[in-house]
């Protein structure tokens, strides 16, 4: 029988997706067959699996922690929020429409039927399932539409296990709350507590894990340390700078409200002498050394967010000074215009862009989803490639003054009178060859030492290792798996 473990939250940003990842390592390494699983991920960081299907970047890490292929199985509804109050709705990989809150709700019991299907199906193939649940199951006014959360363990007859962060504080508070507005029918399910992000000396917080037990009939299965992880989150509260003042390289990556994919600048976290920060000022950018706009689930909107907070003008007045490098959404915005004649984004039909190139996007009806490799040519001669578009909206580019840098034509271009560098591809930081090419557009000299890939495989099995340290992994695994 396979034994299913859910996840759930005080809250969003707790570190439900890392410790769900982190377990999904301790029984990879185990040498148990382990799937991850979150019924509807509602998040602006996706990515494409090898057949071409779109689910959330938190089930490819967990995936990747646990040694298998991502599946979209895994994440069988993804909704992006974009603008006007409407969020476009991915079932099983591929893109059915887009919704305002009101007609979503109305579409649960048809998207729970599918989830059922992708769980049972997961269920079938493997030994145990880590679910993940999604903000918190005490948001009353959600419970009856219900999919993901203490509805979802139902049906998984799932051990539950809530998460609370205690570095934002109340943590005690956070977990009562949190029992006390889950539906009665469903506390059974619920196993234990456990205690996140702790800092500081142990014997300060027992006599509090103790007298919190005599309030609530749940154990606390685990206090786990602070530990710095620059794993990919899905979370954009989770955005967050690696700012060191001393380091020969300072990039700055403008905070969009619509920014999607920040997991692309990971690896530039990862990188000794690298300084990285989410810019929120256009004052700010005359601090970094390279400028970059990242991806944007609603370019025309993000685009008017630069208009009218002084960042168009100042990205202007830099332009020829600083290397600039634009990413999908940020990559379109570069060109001469942008429009949306369909409304497929935005009720914004048509905007003028930065016009750094000779290009004009259009947003299609149609999301272009590929995962492959590139072939380097000219400034990537020797390199190759490999990474992810996902985008709605194709860009036609005139431009002289444009080198093509891999053979997909307006894929990745270099425009070097003006040291600019702009692409559909998402994941190009991940290589650590490629990071340094680019990277050497500003510094010649400089040398990547750090390997994202080995890093990532460092600091999953570190997490697992404290998992297997800090938590009472009796109750968690009920002695199915050892």
């Amino acid at each position: 029988m396979t034994q299913v473990i859910m996840f759930q939250g005080t809250g969003s940003g707790v570190g439900k997706s890392i410790i769900a990842a982190g377990f999904c390592r301790l029984l990879a390494n185990r040498g148990i067959k382990v799937a991850p699983f979150k019924a509807q991920n509602m998040a602006l960081n996706s990515g494409v699996t090898m057949d071409g299907l779109e689910m959330g970047r938190a089930q490819f890490l967990q995936a990747e922690a646990a040694r298998i292929a991502p599946d979209v199985r895994m994440n069988p509804i993804l909704l992006k929020p974009q603008g006007n109050h409407r969020s476009q709705l991915v079932r099983l990989g591929k893109v059915v429409g887009t919704y305002r809150a009101q007609e979503y709700y109305q579409l649960a019991e048809e998207n729970f039927e599918i989830v059922k299907s992708a769980f049972d199906s997961l269920l079938r193939d493997f030994d145990v399932v880590i679910i993940e649940g999604a903000g918190s199951p005490a948001e009353i006014n959600l419970q009856r539409t219900d999919i993901v959360n203490m509805r979802m363990a139902d049906y998984a007859q799932a051990s539950v296990f809530i998460i609370g962060d205690i570095d934002r504080g109340g943590v005690f508070a956070w977990l009562k709350g949190t029992y006390d507005l889950i539906q009665d029918t469903y506390k059974p399910l619920i196993k234990g507590f456990i205690i996140n992000k702790f800092r500081g000396d142990y014997s300060l917080l027992a006599p509090g894990i103790e007298l919190f037990a005599s309030m609530v009939p749940v154990k606390t299965v685990g206090t786990l340390p602070y530990m710095k992880i620059t794993l990919e989150d899905e979370d954009s509260q989770n955005i967050s700078s690696q700012i060191d003042e001393n380091a020969r390289i300072k990039i700055g990556v403008i905070r969009l409200p619509y920014i999607s994919n920040f997991t692309d600048f990971s690896p530039l976290k990862m990188l000794d002498d690298v300084s990285l920060h989410f810019v929120e000022k256009a004052s700010e950018l005359d601090e970094f050394d390279i400028i970059v706009l990242p991806g944007s689930k609603d370019t025309l909107n993000d685009l008017m967010f630069l208009k009218e907070t002084g960042f168009f003008e100042k990205l202007q007045d830099l332009f020829g000074q600083k290397l600039m490098i634009g990413i999908c959404g940020g990559f379109q915005m570069m060109g001469r215009s942008i429009a949306d004649p369909d409304g497929m984004e935005s009720s914004l039909p048509e905007m003028e862009a930065l016009n750094f190139i000779e290009m004009k996007t259009v947003i299609g009806k149609e999301k272009i989803l590929n995962n492959q490799k590139y072939q380097g040519k000219g400034l990537l001669e020797g390199i190759v490639c490999a990474g992810y578009e996902i985008h709605m909206g194709t860009s036609l580019i005139d431009d002289p003054g444009l080198e093509q840098i891999v053979e997909k034509p307006d894929t990745f271009i270099w425009k070097q009178s003006k040291r600019l560098l702009g692409t559909y591809i998402h994941g190009l930081f991940d290589s650590l060859e490629l990071t340094q090419r680019i990277l050497h557009l500003f510094d010649d000299s400089f040398e990547v030492r750090n390997d994202f890939f080995e890093e990532k495989e460092k600091q999953l099995n570190a997490l697992a290792a404290s998992l297997e340290k800090h938590c009472d992994l009796n109750v968690i695994l009920q002695d199915q798996t050892k």
